[in-house]
């Protein structure tokens, strides 16, 4: 995944605190996880993916950078 399409995902699940998982995202969640930026739960019949403190950093660091 190119940074700008992590960039675009953590800024939506940022957004919404807990962001749903749309259908046919999960292999893009699961990588997003993979990295340590989300938490991915699957535990609910509503799968769900929420940032971690490194995803926060990430995306902090991401918004000042012209170069993604």
């Amino acid at each position: 995944m190119e940074k700008l399409e992590i960039v675009s995902l953590l800024e939506t699940i940022n957004q919404q605190v807990s962001s749903s998982i749309l259908g046919g995202m999960d292999e893009k969640y699961e990588e997003l996880e993979e990295l340590g930026l989300v938490k991915y739960n699957t535990e609910n019949a509503q799968w769900a993916a929420s940032l971690t403190q490194k995803g926060h950093e990430y995306l902090e660091n991401s918004i000042g950078d012209k170069n993604f």
